[in-house]
């Protein structure tokens, strides 16, 4: 048996990645991730400025990086996206699904509206997108790897004070999502897995960790007494998009210091 060399399982090289919700938080920690190991990265996003700042972030690492605007919220606008992607890349090798929406209300005033914006861009747009990618890129050539980014909200309820009902119902479905898609499509040599970050200083929870008392309150909660970095999703990104983790598929990790452990996740 002539097995490959650690580096090499992990190496990128050659490999095109495209990233949605890529323009800063977690989205452009998965990008730097895949850039790094050799990937080249097409970043999506709704606003083009952060887009062209995130690219030359990207870029001023070494990372072959470029980006397209494009809301996921929608059919006409993900659909789009899939298309300009594979113009400009040809194929896709990893699809990461990182696009997503939150909302607080309480479940009986939550505003249908509101629910439907969280749900069109949390899971449709990952449905829409990755169904394209796959139909036009990944089955004919029988590989690849996608991504999605749930949660640990969708692997057990909240406590009360927290009322973001919509959101945990469509990481949820994010979560089933990514274990029915691998079983029908591992057969075509697709691999899809996801991950389920903890508390990440980032937009969507500024507000929500200010209520709980802050990064440090919140810290104080975890097993490992700490919050996620700019770091702590660069292992699992890659080793579910390298051939480090060929055999990997149908798997939802929680990458949260250890929260959902006594929480029950």
């Amino acid at each position: 048996m002539n097995a490959r060399n650690i580096k090499a399982l992990f190496d990128l090289t050659g490999k095109k990645a495209l990233i949605t919700g890529g323009s800063r938080g977690l989205g452009l920690q998965i990008a730097h991730s895949l850039g790094e190991a050799g990937a080249t990265v097409l970043l999506s996003a709704r606003k083009q400025d952060e887009l062209d700042q995130a690219v030359a972030e990207l870029k001023a690492a070494g990372i072959n990086a470029s980006a397209i605007a494009a809301d996921c919220g929608t059919v006409e606008g993900t659909t789009a996206l899939a298309t300009a992607a594979l113009k400009q890349l040809g194929d896709v090798d990893i699809l990461v699904n990182n696009a997503g929406a939150s909302w607080g209300a309480p479940a009986e005033d939550h505003p249908i509206e509101a629910w439907d914006k969280v749900m069109n861009l949390n899971i449709r747009g990952i449905f829409v997108l990755s169904q394209a990618i796959g139909k036009a890129s990944m089955i004919p050539r029988k590989t690849g790897s996608i991504i999605s980014v749930a949660s640990i909200a969708g692997l057990a309820g909240n406590p009360p004070f927290m009322k973001t009902i919509a959101y945990n119902t469509s990481k949820g479905a994010v979560v089933n999502f990514t274990r029915t898609l691998a079983a029908e499509w591992g057969q075509f040599g697709i691999r899809v897995n996801a991950i389920a970050p903890g508390f990440f200083p980032s937009k969507m929870t500024k507000g929500l960790m200010a209520s709980m008392g802050g990064p440090d309150a919140l810290a104080k909660t975890t097993p490992l007494l700490r919050i996620g970095d700019d770091e702590d999703l660069k292992g699992i990104a890659l080793l579910f998009a390298s051939d480090a983790g060929k055999h990997i598929t149908g798997q939802i990790l929680a990458v949260d210091g250890g929260v959902s452990v006594v929480t029950g996740g």
